[in-house]
């Protein structure tokens, strides 16, 4: 989504503030999306403090408070939390490991395939991390992944550490 240089100048079309409507639906849905989030809900997102939306290239929303950068998504997916997000609150996504060969590559996009997953360096942590360098969502079931194919791609990299939203550092 990101690889791409991001020039706000060029990619950003509008900001719209929304309505407190509009915002009680989308902390639903956050909610049913990071269940852990729940008590840290008020806190990301106060209740006074203006939300805005960021439209940019390629139906990408990017949801703000207080110019903050939060969450994004794409076309009407689900809210990704952006690494600034994961790096103040890390227990809202489960922690994985990849072996040491694949970090250069995912640092600088690539996708983590399953071996990558399954070697001897890889882990999934239950709670706590030190760094995280790339959110990402998984595209086969942990079970798949682990027992029956150890082939393709295991997590899609979406957002990592220096990509063109890292680099947008707040947006007014």
């Amino acid at each position: 989504m990101f690889k791409n240089i991001f020039d706000e100048k060029e990619n950003v079309s509008n900001c719209i503030q929304l309505k407190t409507s509009v915002i009680k639906g989308i902390k639903n849905q956050l909610l049913e999306q990071f269940p852990d989030i729940e008590s840290w809900l008020n806190h990301i997102m106060p209740k006074k403090d203006p939300v805005k939306i960021v439209r940019c290239h390629e139906h990408i929303e990017i949801l703000t408070v207080n110019g903050e950068l939060l969450f994004f998504r794409q076309r009407e997916g689900p809210f990704y939390p952006t690494l600034r997000l994961l790096h103040k609150y890390p227990f809202i996504l489960p922690h994985q490991q990849v072996d040491k060969g694949a970090i250069k590559f995912v640092l600088s996009g690539a996708n983590i395939m399953c071996p990558g997953l399954t070697s001897p360096g890889a882990k999934l942590y239950p709670a706590g991390a030190d760094t995280v360098v790339l959110f990402d969502f998984s595209t086969q079931s942990f079970d798949n992944l682990w027992e029956k194919v150890n082939k393709g791609i295991g997590i899609e990299n979406v957002h990592y550490l220096n990509d063109g939203l890292w680099h947008m550092k707040t947006y007014k």
